[in-house]
């Protein structure tokens, strides 16, 4: 069993799956509009064209995600998504990526468990925590 993060979105679930699979050179798996919805599940008409469920595949995991589609879901807090790279140069590249238009909550920079480490919340309000299983100088 592996625990999947579940991200929700307040319409911008499409959009944040898109640029995640461009940074992460990877394809959405499935992606269900709202529209698809039996009619005995009835979704708001300003709603219609959010995602109920998607998911993208990272390497050998998976995020899922939609849009909340009977509310409104505050930026994530209190948790992060975290991935590790073989390499510094990888990470680098996608801490970088994320970073487009979010916040930097701490540089990518060599830690002294690492060569890099960084955490970020990127413009869709998810927080990220970005490394290398790459050794720290020594």
């Amino acid at each position: 069993m592996h625990p999947t993060p579940y991200l929700f979105f307040n319409g911008q679930c499409r959009e944040a799956l898109t640029r995640y699979a461009e940074i992460f050179g990877t394809q959405i798996e499935d992606l269900m509009p709202a529209s698809d919805m039996p009619p005995e599940f009835p979704v708001p008409d300003d709603r219609k064209d959010w995602v109920m469920h998607a998911q993208l595949r990272i390497g050998e995991g998976v995020i899922m995600a939609s849009d909340n589609l009977m509310g409104e879901s505050a930026t994530m807090d209190g948790a992060s998504v975290m991935l590790s790279y073989p390499t510094v140069d990888e990470a680098r590249a996608v801490f970088d990526a994320l970073a487009e238009g979010g916040e930097i909550t701490m540089a990518f920079e060599p830690t002294f468990w690492a060569a890099g480490f960084g955490t970020l919340r990127d413009r869709f309000g998810v927080r990220w925590m970005i490394g290398t299983d790459e050794a720290p100088a020594q």
